[in-house]
């Protein structure tokens, strides 16, 4: 149990009671403080509180009791977790594939979630992504590897998906495509939408509700034409957004498909798909700056051994690296 104080600034003067609520420590959804305000858990101004939705003024005091217990559908799970930092706000992880990062639909448990759970406890994850998604900041794909960042506290939780919001968080990608890619550089400028008719792709689509979509690219290593296959290209990926499979979506658009990628590749070709059954994509970057203390952070992530298996089975099949591929790649292994 955890007591709270908040204090209404100018500028969430004129917010319903709930929805100001749903901001605040502890708090992280606006069903939670719904909850909250029908369990008489909330004082405005000395006095208990029952309407959600209650505007509220410059200079109200609120204060509200959390209790910070996983809801009954969650439990820690003991999943090996592969941690690269932690400190009391925050984990940098790099996360193994074949791991869903949250409970939903057909994937009720043996999520990063419950694994986060047993490894420090639900009241010591941040709840801003509502409470079955505790900790949560950013998501990868289930098969896609990587990088991760995780925060253990609401104040860095807010903060870090405010430098995700501004763009100042770099998060890079490796991925391997199929075909050669001609320039060293490019964007892809392609809002995104989710499919019509199936439901589990997104597309790229020029609908009002498709949303702003971008991502640049830079070529490392191509690799000639084999004899079940056009060819390869090694890539680095930066996000400047953060839509759902963006990467996997984008490249396909441009008619270069991840390899091994199971919903969006070249599963026709499956002797091209160099052995992978899940997509080549790994988070193998990520800096930003310590929301707290306000250091820079960068991380780095060699690839896993089933993509490093794939690209040395094309090693032979080498037209040679591009300067940024000789620096990088060089560094990683």
């Amino acid at each position: 149990m955890s007591e709270n104080a908040h204090s209404v600034s100018e500028r969430e003067q004129g917010m319903r009671l709930d929805a100001l609520l749903a901001t605040l420590a502890g708090v992280g959804s606006r069903s939670s403080a719904v909850r909250l305000i029908e369990q008489g858990a909330v004082r405005v101004n000395g006095e208990v509180s029952i309407a959600k939705k209650r505007i509220v003024v410059a200079n109200d005091e609120l204060r509200y009791t959390t209790h910070a217990e996983a809801p009954r559908s969650l439990s820690g799970e003991y999943i090996p977790l592969d941690i690269r930092y932690e400190d009391d706000d925050l984990i940098v992880l790099s996360k193994q594939a074949n791991l869903v990062c949250h409970p939903s639909l057909g994937h009720e448990s043996g999520t990063l979630v419950n694994a986060l759970i047993a490894h420090c406890g639900y009241a010591n994850l941040a709840q801003l992504q509502g409470e079955e998604r505790p900790g949560i900041v950013h998501r990868l794909d289930k098969d896609t590897t990587g990088l991760m960042l995780v925060a253990k506290s609401d104040e860095a939780g807010r903060l870090l998906q405010d430098e995700i919001r501004i763009r100042s968080v770099d998060r890079r990608y490796l991925t391997l495509v199929h075909g050669y890619i001609a320039p060293d550089n490019g964007m892809i400028d392609a809002p995104i939408a989710r499919g019509d008719v199936d439901r589990q792709r997104m597309v790229v689509s020029n609908q009002p509700h498709a949303r702003s979509s971008i991502t640049t690219f830079t070529v490392f290593e191509r690799f000639e034409a084999g004899r079940f296959d056009e060819g390869y290209s090694l890539l680095e990926c930066k996000l400047y957004t953060g839509r759902t499979h963006q990467i996997r979506v984008h490249m396909n658009y441009i008619a270069h498909p991840v390899v091994g990628d199971p919903l969006y590749g070249l599963t026709n070709k499956p002797k091209a798909q160099l052995g992978l059954t899940r997509q080549f994509l790994h988070s193998y970057r990520l800096v930003f700056t310590h929301p707290l203390t306000g250091e820079s952070m960068e991380f780095t992530d060699a690839l896993p051994a089933d993509l490093e298996k794939a690209l040395k089975s094309i090693e032979g099949e080498s037209m040679g690296r591009t300067q940024m591929g000789e620096e990088v790649l060089g560094a990683l292994s």
